[in-house]
This record gives structure tokens, sequence and C-alpha cells, in this order.
């Protein structure tokens, strides 16, 4: 992994606002956000259809409605986190309000036709929620976060003024410079050499103790437009269109403390806030076939093609370092070394996975009435491309190091991230008005490294009542989470991190009517 990275620390040390590989997966690895039917059956909606949530999984499932139908779904997701970082142990609770697939769907007949029926369909639907706090704390006789700032220093081959006022500096390396956590030294062979003051405690075997909060807020929201045909109940074709929005804030507050209880060796504590504000649209497509071969068989292949976003990140950050009798307490923000005099900001483009869908569905007792179908069961297995995605410059004048850096990014995220394949499996049992569903899931890691341990699994279950043109299904979906966390990543050695577990539960609520 140290190689992986090694390249790409450079590049991300001269970027005001630099994005990192770990960007690629908050806009894309997560569980399947629905109508609350589609949750208690584990998101598995590729071949079964009759479901708004079809729009954002196999459009072609819209052209099972010949009604006119009405959807809302608020929900509540809960976050436990736990964190392990350096044999330490940490855990935060963080819920928040949730809004699954909601919007119309409007189905028609159209006699004399091959294609028997038609639908459209405009839909919202949260597809990421991003509102979650956690933290993590231990002792690191390792390494510092101030040795990111001298290599970003070093490796530019800056003098201490040239890096104070490049802007591209100022969130983190600048002010580390100006408060002297970071400065210049002389080391055995009287050569100058750029170090941050933890180190020498390092040097000592003295231990740091290392806390990282990380507070965000905001999401994805997906606006969708689909279509329909049926072709004599035997084969459906669709398509949608998908516009996302996406809002998000990220509050990072990491502090370094000294633990020897010496209070005369140049370092006492430095702490980092970091804020990034990240806004954007984006623009997608979703292809879908269902065919039954027989009555009671539905195959469904879909195709996502990747999201292409125009976003726009607005970054700040301050700095209080306490140096004892080398400097004293000092304070420095970002806005000090940009030539605003505020927020540095970065306009670029981010590209998501494709993914590729391929479902089956066995209903028993199939008829057209739906009041009389008695049960299903149905699966689906989802290819992500995580691999593929990436980000570059907007604008076609970028600046040659812009150019450059997402080159590098590029590479990095391919040699970094591998492609993953998703399985959901669920099924119904329907008693007249009520139904009972069960379902589950599991997400595959998309790292490379065998090192970094990630995967969720999902375990779901709900009820339904459906009756004179009326349905309320309730739903929740238990998710065991798996993944890793960098407070932060050095070119010259091993990377620490923080593992993470815990879980999230979502209950979701569906009200609908057929109109």
């Amino acid at each position: 992994m140290k190689k992986i990275l090694l390249a790409l620390t450079a590049f991300t040390s001269i970027h005001a606002v630099a994005q990192l590989p770990e960007d690629v997966l908050r806009y894309s690895y997560f569980p399947v956000n629905g109508s609350a039917r589609n949750m208690a059956i584990g998101g598995a909606m590729g071949s079964l259809g009759g479901d708004i949530s079809a729009l954002y999984m196999n459009p072609a499932g819209l052209g099972l409605f010949k009604t006119r139908e009405i959807v809302l779904t608020p929900g509540f997701k809960l976050n436990n986190n736990k964190f392990n970082y350096r044999g330490s142990d940490t855990s935060t609770n963080k819920s928040t309000f949730n809004l699954g697939t909601s919007g119309l769907v409007i189905g028609f007949n159209t006699p004399g036709s091959k294609w028997t029926s038609q639908a459209l369909s405009i839909g919202i639907n949260t597809v990421a929620n991003f509102n979650n706090t956690f933290s993590y704390r231990g002792t690191n006789n390792y390494s510092s976060m101030t040795e990111v700032f001298a290599e970003a220093v070093s490796s530019n081959r800056y003098s201490i003024d040239e890096a104070i006022n490049d802007p591209r500096l100022a969130f983190g390396t600048a002010p580390a410079l100006y408060t002297y956590l970071v400065d210049t030294f002389r080391n055995n062979n009287n050569q100058l050499e750029v170090r941050g003051l933890p180190e020498f405690l390092l040097q000592q075997g003295l231990a740091l103790e290392q806390k990282n909060t990380v507070r965000t807020t905001g999401g994805s929201t997906e606006l969708a437009v689909g279509y329909a045909a049926n072709m004599d109940d035997k084969l459906y074709i669709g398509g949608s269109v998908g516009i996302p929005f996406v809002a998000h804030e990220r509050i990072t507050t990491y502090r370094e403390s000294d633990i020897s209880g010496n209070n005369n060796n140049n370092f006492n504590f430095f702490e980092l806030r970091d804020r990034v504000k990240t806004t954007g649209v984006g623009i997608n497509a979703k292809l879908g076939v269902i065919f039954k071969p027989q009555e009671q068989i539905r195959l469904g292949v879909a195709l996502h093609t990747p999201t292409i976003y125009s976003m726009t990140d607005n970054q700040s950050s301050e700095l209080t370092a306490d140096t004892e009798g080398y400097n004293g307490l000092k304070t420095a923000g970002s806005s000090l070394f940009t030539n605003n005099n505020g927020a540095g900001q970065t306009d670029y483009l981010a590209i998501t996975p494709w993914k590729a869908m391929v479902s089956g569905s066995y209903v028993f007792r199939e008829v057209n009435d739906t009041r009389r179908q008695r049960a299903f069961v149905t699966a689906d297995i989802e290819y992500v491309g995580y691999s593929n995605a990436g980000f570059r410059e907007k604008s076609d004048y970028a600046d040659y190091s812009d150019i450059e850096y997402y080159d590098q990014m590029k590479q990095v995220i391919r040699d970094y991230y591998r492609g993953a394949f998703n399985f959901r499996l669920g099924g119904e049992l329907k008693f007249n008005t009520i139904m009972f569903r069960l379902g589950g899931a599991y997400y595959g890691s998309p790292y490379k490294d065998k090192e970094l341990q990630s995967n969720i699994i999902q375990a779901t279950g709900g009820l339904g009542y459906r009756d004179k043109g009326m349905f309320i299904d309730l739903s929740y979906a238990h998710n065991f989470l798996k993944d890793v966390h960098f407070p932060y990543r050095l070119a010259d050695k091993a990377n620490t991190f923080a593992n993470q577990t815990g879980s999230r539960g979502n209950v979701v609520l569906t009200f609908g009517f057929k109109l």
C-alpha cells in the first residue's frame, strides 16, 4: 500500500483542496436505499418490478405498472460507529432522518400496439446519507502527522518562505510552518532538513497520543425520470435518467499530544481543524430488461452508467500549536496564506463506477391479478467497477499541475481499488392483505490490498398491508460494517489506519395510493 500511495502523496501535498482515493467510495460504496418493500427484501429488485424503486435499480420493472401510484417513503437511520486505532477502542452514535424512494408512477394500457402497456415515473431518493459523527484515538510511537507537512516542503524543494507564501499549502503545511510546529534543523551531517517537532519525541522512543474526530453532514439526493414498455406481459424494457444533487460537509479535528509529562521538550500539542464543503450536480442513465420465459419466472439485466458530477470544494482550516519553550502557543488559519484571504476553492469533475446487474425471481401462483399471488423469492448479482472511477479537471484550460495530479490520481485508483461483487436475496409471503418479507445482502470489498478489510453485510425484514388501493409497508435493515480510515498518509513509511466496525440501522415506512 505504501508504494501505491507514494506517487500521489507528493501531488496531494501541493494542492489547496486535493481529492483522495477514498472520495471515490463516498459516492458509490453503500447499500441500496429505496421503498420499504424494496428494503425489506434486501434491495433485490432487479427482476421483480412493480415497485417505484425499480426507477433506481432496473427501470424495466416499471413496465409491470398498469395503474397510477403515488408513494412517500420517510425513514430514520441509526449509526453505531466502532473503531480500533493502534489497539485503542472507541465508539460513537449518530441518528438522522432519511428519505427513501418517493414519487409518482403512471401506468397505462395501449390497445392496438404490440406494447400492451407502458409506464412513466418520476421519483426522488436519498442514494447516500452522509450525516454521521465518529472519533478514534490511540498512542503512536511510529509516526506523526507533522511528517506530512515536512514532506510537502522537502518533496517540492521549497524554502520555508516559499512554502509559507504558496497558497496551495495553506491548509496544513503553511500554518504548521508559521507556528514553528515544523521547522528546519541540521542533521548529524550538518545538512538542513525539514522536520516536525513531534518527530524528535518519536526519535527518543516516546509515543504521541493521537485523536481524530470527523463530523459529516449532507447527502446525495437523486431526481430520476423513467419510462418502460410491456410486450404481452412477457418482455419489459425500460430506461431512466438520474440527476443527483450532492451537498457534503466534512469537519475534521485532529489532535496530537505529548504524553511524556515533560514540559520542556518543545512540544505539548497541536490541533488541526479542517473544513471541506462540497456541492455538485451530476447525470447518469440506467437501462434494463426483464423477460418472463415462463409465467412464474422473471429474469432481469440492468446496466448503470457512471455518474458524472460537476463538483466544487471549498476548504478552510485552522492550526493551533503549543511548542512550549520553542515558540509557545500560536494559532494560524488558512486565510493568512491564501490570495483571496478566505477559503480555497477547487472545481473538478468526479466520475463514479459503472454497475452491471443480473437478477432472477420466482413467483408462486403467478397471475395477472396480483392479489392472488402468494409468494416470491428474488436475487440480484451486481458488479461494480470501482477501479474505473476517478476525477479530472473541469476546465480545458486547467493548470498543468492539476492535469498531472488527476492523471496520477487515476493510476492510483486503478492500483488501489478493484471491481467487487454485491449479492442481494429476498422473499415475500402473502396472506390476503398482509405480507411478510425477509432479505439480506453482501457488499464486497473495493480494495485490492488484503490488509484493508472491508465489507457490508445486511439483514432485512418487514411487513406490508395492501387493500382497496392503499398500501403501507414497514421495514428494518441492519447493516454490519467493516472498513478502514486513514488519519493521514506518508510517502516514506507504512501508513497507519483505524479499523472500523459497528452497525447502521435503517427504519423505513412507505405510504402509497393507487390513483
